[in-house]
């Protein structure tokens, strides 16, 4: 079992940054990719980037350069710098963890942090 717990959201102003952070505990493996999924209010949930226990990254949504995912494999963290916010990236941002096995895929989520920017 893996418990996902994410931090760093929070309030702020367009133009400002943040860094969110999500540590994984339990037992993982270095199979496991982690990333970053972002749900604005109404809509659905979409993945913005993920990266492997070796550090390899994929984006599906950088926010036009604006959003740069990392990890620190010693400690099962990753992290979202997110610059330059905008009010569209207002939403609820979650980790997640999924791992493949001879089962199928299958997904950890942690409990989402809020993301607010005001104009």
């Amino acid at each position: 079992q893996v418990q996902l717990v994410e931090s760093g959201g929070g309030l702020v102003q367009a133009g400002e940054s943040l860094r969110l952070s999500c540590a994984a505990s339990g037992k993982t493996f270095s199979g496991d990719v982690m990333g970053w999924y972002r749900q604005p209010p109404g809509k659905q949930r979409d993945l913005l980037a993920a990266i492997t226990n070796t550090g390899t990254i994929s984006y599906r949504d950088s926010g036009e350069g604006r959003f740069t995912i990392s990890r620190d494999s010693a400690t099962d963290t990753i992290y979202l710098q997110m610059n330059s916010l905008k009010p569209e990236d207002t939403a609820v941002y979650y980790c997640n963890l999924r791992r493949l096995s001879f089962a199928g895929r299958h997904d950890y989520w942690g409990q989402g942090t809020q993301v607010t920017v005001s104009s």
